[in-house]
């Protein structure tokens, strides 16, 4: 199995470039594949220990964020790779790491290239990447490793008959630090005792955002003391539940509604207006018309219902200004988003159906801060009780607030752990 697995990745290296011609996700990853070995060899000192650091996508390098701002980038190079774009092409630039770049395809002989040029003194790994040749590299050159934030489950690759193979390789994992007990059980199902139950750095990550200055003018303006539905990192999908609330909403003006969509290329954002009646204000046209707030932007702001959040890094402060949020994703098969980001203001969390694969969202709702959906309808009642039952809208942001309040800590018991391993290592 092993031998067909190395098949697979090497087919896959050689047809990424072809397959780019159809897919511009597939074509940045293997642009910015192709200059990886370049970056490698401009970048990583061969004289000062180095920290290799992997997170998949974005939502992997947040759950990171609190950990590499604790690195010591002083006595150590931290090295940072991704798997898919949409984490590379938005934090190519990070100052968390004094390297960032694409990881080659898994093949063996990228796997030992690798390894070769990074030497790593340390290896961190995010949630669920588990890739056998590196794995089996890191193993052989003794290379201290962790999983953080890990999640396993019953149906992971681990427990299927085309996958068992690759459990030999998580021997190459010091320790995992997991989310919760259900991961805990069926990892030691997997034969590891190697673990603990520290919970998800990304709760970490949350609360930190409510701390720093969140302040963005022309959302002031625009809000203008109204009452705010954000829809953060929404699909098509999502907007075709909320489309009979948003017309309702858009003949009443009751409510200001910020959209700020998971796809903000020019013909994903076209495709959103032509689904709302409303005519929105898009945030590039007003940055791009109006560099400063003027009179007639203002003016502007506060006579439209709907705005368009078109760009990307806006998001966590946007949901500081909600008074409800709708987090998207789970209406279709794309997969729930992050809905620490909004109900770490204490405001009260939708999303859609399809969450089995999300336990935060499970146990929000069990706590009574997080509402899903499933029809228009659905949507159409939650929105009327919070809107006009402030009592339930207050008490079930409070729940979300106190919620992320009291599952922080998982970055605290990894650092601990790599102090034991070398003071050094994390900034004292």
């Amino acid at each position: 199995m092993k031998l067909l697995y190395n098949c697979l990745t090497t087919c896959v290296q050689a047809t990424l470039p072809v397959a780019g011609v159809f897919n511009k996700k597939l074509k940045l990853g293997a642009q910015g594949r192709a200059r990886t070995w370049d970056i490698l060899d401009q970048n990583v000192k061969k004289t000062v220990p180095k920290i290799w650091v992997h997170a998949a996508s974005l939502g992997e390098f947040e759950q990171v964020v609190p950990i590499l701002e604790q690195l010591n980038r002083d006595a150590y190079q931290v090295i940072l790779t991704f798997f898919s774009p949409s984490g590379y092409e938005n934090k190519k630039n990070t100052v968390l790491a004094d390297t960032v770049c694409y990881l080659p395809i898994d093949t063996a002989a990228n796997a030992s290239k690798f390894m070769e040029i990074v030497n790593p003194s340390l290896a961190i790994m995010v949630k669920y990447e588990f890739w056998p040749n590196y794995l089996n590299e890191l193993q052989k050159r003794d290379v201290k490793t962790i999983l953080v934030s890990g999640i396993f489950r019953k149906s992971s690759t681990f427990n299927s008959w085309y996958g068992s193979w690759m459990k030999k390789y998580l021997n190459a994992i010091d320790h995992f630090f997991l989310q919760n007990e259900d991961s805990y059980r069926h990892l030691g199902d997997l034969g590891f005792n190697n673990s603990s139950v520290s919970g998800d750095t990304r709760f970490d990550r949350a609360s930190q955002l409510i701390e720093r200055d969140n302040q963005l003018d022309f959302l002031e303006h625009f809000i203008d003391n109204k009452k705010c539905l954000v829809v953060g990192s929404s699909w098509p999908e999502d907007i075709l539940v909320l489309q009979e609330w948003l017309r309702e909403n858009y003949e009443s003006g009751d409510c200001k509604i910020v959209i700020a969509p998971h796809e903000v290329e020019t013909d994903k954002i076209n495709a959103l207006v032509k689904q709302l009646d409303d005519e929105p204000i898009l945030w590039s046209s007003l940055k791009r018309n109006h560099k400063t707030l003027t009179p007639k932007s203002i003016a502007i702001l506060e006579q439209n219902n709907t705005l368009i959040i078109d760009t990307i890094g806006l998001l966590t402060k946007v949901y500081s200004y909600a008074t409800i949020a709708y987090v998207g994703g789970a209406m279709g098969n794309s997969g729930l988003h992050n809905i620490l980001e909004a109900a770490t203001y204490g405001v009260p969390v939708i999303i859609g159906k399809n969450y089995e694969k999300f336990p935060e969202a499970g146990k929000l709702e069990d706590l009574g801060g997080l509402f899903s959906v499933a029809t228009p309808g659905d949507f159409m009642e939650i929105m009327d009780q919070l809107l006009t039952d402030h009592h339930l809208c207050e008490k079930t942001g409070m729940i979300c607030g106190h919620w992320i309040n009291s599952n922080t800590g998982a970055t605290r018991e990894v650092l601990h752990y790599l102090k034991q391993i070398d003071e050094k290592l994390v900034i004292s």
